[in-house]
């Protein structure tokens, strides 16, 4: 996962933890799944569109 092995991970995970604290940490994977998703939505659509007006 992005070149991190799990000592960074867990380490990582911590830090989150500590700052967010727990009842917030499922909110931030939520709000970054949508963007993501919406992210990746939109790089498919200018392709799309854009074989849409060689034709």
């Amino acid at each position: 996962m992005f070149g991190l092995g799990w000592p960074e991970v867990a380490i990582i995970t911590i830090v989150a933890i500590l700052i967010f604290g727990p009842k917030k940490i499922p909110e931030l994977g939520g709000v970054l799944g949508k963007s993501l998703r919406s992210f990746q939505e939109g790089i498919k659509k200018p392709d799309e569109d854009h074989h849409a007006d060689r034709e």
